[in-house]
């Protein structure tokens, strides 16, 4: 797949915008604070309905605006898709092929994307949360269902988090609202943390033969899920619920003495082992960036197997990090294959025919134009 067309209105620092594309390899040069990072955006938040940058949508709006309106059309083996993103003060509205949408969740995943920033190289060496994010961005861009199951868990967990609250602070003596609510929770915990082992067996599938490559085949990756309850994928449902149960039995009184829930999904993490040494405590930097290379990469693959076509990968300011080794083997993977993003200040120290054979746009000043051949 990859995105023809892409119309901005009021977009951060775009007033209106709008600009072809090229199937394959598509270059935005520019200086800092110039607009660069905010197409990128553009493009993952008509994908994905929320950025990878802010979790206020209000930041998305330019300033003296009351909306941001993002358009884009999609080429799929099946045909032209319209997709159109307004997002107000007071929320998002979806339409997909001119249809508003009830739902994020039948929205999202009709067009696929993976994005690499500086930021995601903290993918390794950041807090949980950071892969806790991951993880349900990824599941959710090809599971409608996971998407809607992890929605449905937030809001058991913060009805559960308040009643804990209340019964921290008296205002609440009776616990069978709390057995309610903890039986509702326990139900969406098994489905995510059963989607989740499911989803890092796919991932370390594809990373493992990556990062091999990268490695020149001296390091083994292994993809860890860590559940904050003592369960394997070797579990059956059953099983995870009763772990889940009893778990909670056990810590009710210091749950409410705290009162927040202490375990579940909210509470996972991932952790990254090469050649069997823990990569975020263990690992050299060049480590940690090979292991999130390998990730990303991965996550193409495991995107197009899923369902059926190459995502579009957005590669922003990125390049930059990596060494003259790893970019080319990021490059190579890509080329021919993945309608790809890059953005930078600068090409130079970056050669690869990749790039040279890339069409290219100039961004200054909240503009952005097609550089003429020669020019």
């Amino acid at each position: 797949m990859y995105i023809e067309q892409l119309e901005l209105a009021h977009y951060r620092n775009y007033d209106k915008l709008t600009v072809e594309f090229d199937n394959n390899v598509n270059l935005i040069l520019g200086e800092n604070a110039q607009g660069k990072t905010n197409v990128m955006e553009s493009i993952y938040v008509l994908a994905m309905a929320k950025s990878h940058r802010t979790s206020n949508d209000k930041d998305l709006i330019q300033w003296d605006s009351d909306y941001a309106k993002i358009k884009g059309r999609v080429m799929k083996h099946h045909g032209s898709l319209p997709l159109e993103l307004t997002v107000t003060k007071k929320g998002k509205k979806a339409r997909l092929n001119h249809l508003e949408q009830s739902k994020l969740s039948h929205y999202i995943g009709n067009m696929n994307v993976v994005m690499f920033a500086p930021e995601d190289l903290h993918l390794v060496k950041g807090s949980p949360q950071v892969r806790r994010r991951f993880i349900d961005m990824e599941i959710g861009q090809i599971s409608a269902v996971y998407l809607h199951d992890s929605s449905l868990y937030q809001k058991i967990l913060q009805q559960r988090n308040h009643y804990l609250k209340q019964l921290q602070t008296r205002k609440q003596r009776d616990q069978t609202m709390l057995e309610v609510l903890t039986d509702q929770f326990v139900e969406m915990a098994v489905k995510i943390i059963q989607r989740r082992f499911q989803f890092i067996d796919l991932l370390q599938q594809w990373a493992q033969p990556i990062h091999a490559g990268i490695s020149r085949g001296l390091e083994t990756l292994e993809v860890v899920y860590k559940p904050s309850v003592q369960v394997t994928n070797e579990n059956s449902r059953e099983d995870i619920e009763a772990v889940i149960r009893k778990k909670f039995e056990e810590l009710r009184e210091r749950e409410i003495d705290r009162g927040v829930t202490l375990i579940g999904p909210h509470r996972d993490d991932l952790q990254f082992l090469v050649n069997g040494h823990d990569v975020q405590t263990f690992g050299s930097q060049g480590q940690q960036r090979t292991t999130a290379l390998s990730i990303k990469l991965a996550e193409i693959e495991l995107i197009r197997a899923e369902i059926g076509e190459y995502p579009i990968l957005l590669l922003d300011d990125v390049l930059s990090e990596l060494d003259d080794y790893r970019q080319s083997h990021l490059l190579n993977t890509i080329q021919g294959k993945v309608q790809t993003f890059v953005t930078t200040t600068s090409v130079e120290g970056i050669d690869h025919q990749t790039l040279r054979e890339a069409t290219t746009f100039i961004v200054s000043n909240g503009s952005m134009s097609r550089k003429i051949e020669g020019g």
